[in-house]
């Protein structure tokens, strides 16, 4: 603008080199009309491949949402920390109660049920035999109330019912998760589920 307005030598000559530059860009838009065009049509391309792109991600997570964890999980020896985090996992699940029917529980046992919501009542069925004291029991549930042990020899497998609806088979104590390869099953048969739940 300014050398539009100016006389010197210097505002003339470049007054002229912007004309020159203006004329340059026609000449090459012009000579390049059709490159412009097909980047255009990459463009568009990429537009409808990034929406379609999309529309599948969109997919695949409503599907990972509403379905949530694989309903089976296997845990080789020496996944001991992945075993340990699915089945704390399980048990956080709970807003009302737990019931765990597994007949050699322990001290372990109770620091994973010690994972549970507050209000969470537990409910252990095990052998009378079991290594659990009174004490342990008493401690227990002066830091995290309520957990009740009831004496059973009815079952040979384990179970953990969560809030009296959801069963999971579990092939392994869960005080010995990941030591030894063992898989964690939902009961997805509600009727055998709650046959399950009536035998207790």
């Amino acid at each position: 603008m300014l050398s539009a307005v100016l006389r010197s030598d210097i505002a003339i000559n470049v007054s002229i080199n912007i004309m020159k530059a203006f004329v340059e860009m026609r000449h090459f838009i012009s000579n390049n009309a059709l490159l412009f065009e097909k980047i255009s049509a990459v463009e568009l391309k990429q537009l409808e491949y990034q929406k379609k792109t999309d529309h599948k991600l969109d997919i695949i997570f409503d599907h990972v949402s509403t379905n949530g964890e694989s309903n089976q999980k296997i845990f080789y020896d020496g996944q001991i920390y992945d075993a340990f985090s699915f089945i704390v996992e399980l048990i956080k699940k709970a807003s009302n109660d737990i019931k765990l029917i597994d007949n050699y529980v322990d001290i372990d046992t109770l620091n994973i049920l010690r994972r549970k919501l507050p209000s969470v009542t537990v409910t252990i069925y095990t052998y009378s035999n079991t290594t659990l004291s009174n004490i342990d029991v008493s401690t227990f549930n002066s830091q995290y109330p309520t957990l009740t042990i009831n004496y059973t020899q009815n079952f040979h497998d384990r179970f953990l019912i969560i809030d009296n609806t959801i069963v999971y088979h579990i092939g392994a104590s869960i005080k010995d998760a990941g030591k030894k390869c063992f898989a964690i099953s939902l009961m997805e048969d509600n009727n055998l589920a709650q046959n399950i739940i009536n035998r207790l």
